[in-house]
C-alpha cells in the first residue's frame, strides 16, 4: 500500500459485550465503485460484514456516505495493523441510491485531489530538478 487517501476516513462500530460499543476510525488506502481497502488494528475475518460510514473532510461541510455495507474479503497483516479489502454489498433498494450518489461524489473528489497532487509533484520545480 502506498499511502492513505487524504481527508477520507471510514467509521464503524464494534460491539464489546451486550451494552458496550466502540466507534473506530480507520484510514482508507484505496476506493473504487466495488469496494475499498482500510487499515486498522481491529481484528476481522474474511466473511465478516461491516456497516461503514465514509467521511470526506471538506472545508465547509463534510461529505458522508452512511450505511455502506461491506464484506471483508481479504486480510493482510502489516506490523501491528491489518489491511482489509472490503467489497461493498449493493442492494437494489431506493434509499441506497443516495448512498451510491454519495460514494460516487466522494470517489470523484478523491480522483480530483489525486490528480492535482500528481500535477503538483510533477510540476515545473520537479522538471528543473531533473535537468540539474
Amino acid at each position: 500500500m502506498n499511502e492513505a487517501i487524504p481527508d477520507l476516513i471510514a467509521c464503524f462500530q464494534i460491539r464489546h459485550g451486550l451494552f458496550k460499543k466502540e466507534v473506530v476510525e480507520a484510514q482508507l488506502f484505496d476506493l473504487n465503485q466495488f469496494g475499498c481497502v482500510l487499515k486498522t488494528d481491529k481484528v476481522f475475518n474474511p466473511g465478516d460484514t461491516l456497516q461503514l460510514e465514509l467521511v470526506m473532510d471538506m472545508p465547509i461541510e463534510n461529505i458522508r456516505a452512511k450505511g455502506v455495507s461491506g464484506l471483508v474479503t481479504e486480510r493482510r497483516k502489516h506490523c501491528s495493523n491489518f489491511f482489509y479489502s472490503i467489497d461493498f454489498i449493493k442492494n437494489d433498494d431506493g434509499p441506497n441510491s443516495t448512498i451510491c450518489d454519495q460514494l460516487k461524489r466522494i470517489r470523484d473528489i478523491v480522483r480530483k485531489k489525486q490528480s492535482l497532487r500528481s500535477r503538483r509533484s510533477s510540476g515545473p520545480s520537479s522538471s528543473i530538478r531533473q535537468l540539474a
